[in-house]
C-alpha cells in the first residue's frame, strides 16, 4: 500500500516547496559543478601516484581478459 508519504510526504515539509526527488536532482546537478570546479582548481597528482594507479588498475601476474 502506498501512502502520500512514501511518494515524497507532505507538502510542508518540502524544502522550499520542492519535494524530495527534484532536491535530490538539484543536489546532483550541483555535486557535478562544484567537482568539476574543484578539479579544475587542483594540480594533478604527481607521476608516481598516476603510476601507482595505473599499477592497482591491472594486478600483476593477470592475463588477457577471457570471455565468458
Amino acid at each position: 500500500m502506498f501512502t502520500s508519504y512514501s511518494w515524497g510526504g507532505l507538502k510542508e515539509n518540502y524544502l522550499f516547496g520542492i519535494d524530495p526527488t527534484g532536491i535530490g536532482t538539484i543536489g546532483t546537478i550541483l555535486h557535478l559543478i562544484v567537482a568539476l570546479i574543484v578539479s579544475r582548481m587542483t594540480p594533478p597528482p604527481p607521476t608516481e601516484i598516476q603510476e601507482l594507479v595505473e599499477r592497482i588498475r591491472i594486478p600483476s601476474g593477470a592475463g588477457e581478459a577471457l570471455d565468458h
